[in-house]
């Protein structure tokens, strides 16, 4: 994954290449890179479950950093909030949406909701792009509103490392593309954003197609701020699987076909999810509990756009409890 995202950069900016189509097709090679990236390598090393290797997983972690965005912005909204709060309102920050996308039952539905289904794909297109602009900045910020980094002084120090992370990111994926070749600055940004487009795609498809679906659950915690069910529980209601016979997509998403493992077991290798799915089906089932799983990517994606549908036409759909 690393080859197929820096090697069609580096044919970009040191080949004289003067076709706009292979410049396009060279841009999208390195976005699927990007997502296996994303996918496959980082997630694992911020999960700390790349390596036994602390230090190989701390390096390993930076490749977020590579493809810009920044390691301790994910450590925060996905193994602190996600995976701490996952599917709960206000909490979850991968069902925090912008006001024109509607991700859970409990959130507020607006008149653009309605038609969610039909342009949220555009979205999630844009996903990327947004991330290693601004999205990184305003979550650290807002991170640190909610007491989750410690002092100003680290906070400080840390927008400071957020940027100068993002310039060498945009130095060498679009600043050396546009100075060293012979197209337009135009067209070198367009290519550019059709990278983005397709990782922001891919990437968005897998995880909001474990989550957000008409299986899994969104439950409310009670006054006192808890939930009915424990943490495994309640890993197990609000994820789902898809496509587990998969053996190619399993290594092209980073093993997320077996988000359910995942949730459960965060510290362990996606390499291992399939060999213990078997275990995980039989003891959910032993205890009554769920276990989502679709057939397909295909299938996960339709049931994900439906749910997009049902949320912009109901502000209240059933949900999956136990």
């Amino acid at each position: 994954m690393l080859l197929l995202f820096f090697t069609p950069l580096a044919f970009i900016i040191f080949a004289p290449i003067t076709s706009i189509p292979l410049l396009f097709g060279l841009y999208i090679l390195s976005g699927l890179g990007m997502a296996g990236i994303g996918m496959g390598v980082m997630h694992d090393a911020i999960h700390g479950s790349y390596s036994k290797n602390k230090i190989v997983n701390k390096l390993m972690g930076y490749t977020i950093n590579l493809i810009g965005a920044n390691d301790k912005v994910w450590r925060l909204q996905h193994n602190v909030l996600h995976h701490s709060f996952t599917n709960i309102e206000e909490h979850d920050d991968d069902i925090n949406a912008p006001f024109f996308l509607r991700f859970s039952p409990h959130a507020k539905r607006n008149k653009l909701h309605r038609y969610q289904h039909w342009y949220a794909w555009f979205f999630y297109g844009l996903s990327t792009i947004s991330w290693v602009t601004s999205k990184d900045f305003i979550r650290y910020k807002r991170y640190y509103k909610l007491g989750l980094i410690k002092d100003r002084k680290t906070y400080i120090k840390g927008l400071f490392k957020i940027a100068a992370w993002k310039v060498v990111y945009y130095s060498y994926a679009l600043v050396l593309p546009i100075v060293l070749t012979a197209f337009a600055p135009w067209t070198v940004v367009l290519a550019f954003l059709a990278m983005h487009f397709v990782t922001g795609l891919s990437i968005s498809l897998v995880f909001q197609t474990a989550h957000v679906s008409p299986d899994a659950a969104f439950p409310l915690p009670d006054e006192n701020g808890n939930l009915d069910s424990g943490r495994l529980a309640h890993q197990l209601e609000t994820t789902c699987n898809f496509a587990q016979k998969s053996v190619v997509l399993s290594w092209l998403v980073g093993g997320l076909t077996h988000q359910i493992e995942h949730h459960l077991f965060p510290n362990i290798s996606h390499v291992h999810y399939r060999k213990i799915a078997p275990i995980v089906k039989r003891t959910a089932e032993e205890f009554g509990l769920p276990y989502h799983t679709n057939g397909s990517f295909l299938t996960a994606v339709i049931k994900h756009f439906q749910m997009l549908k049902d949320l912009g036409r109901t502000d209240m759909i059933p949900v999956q409890s136990t």
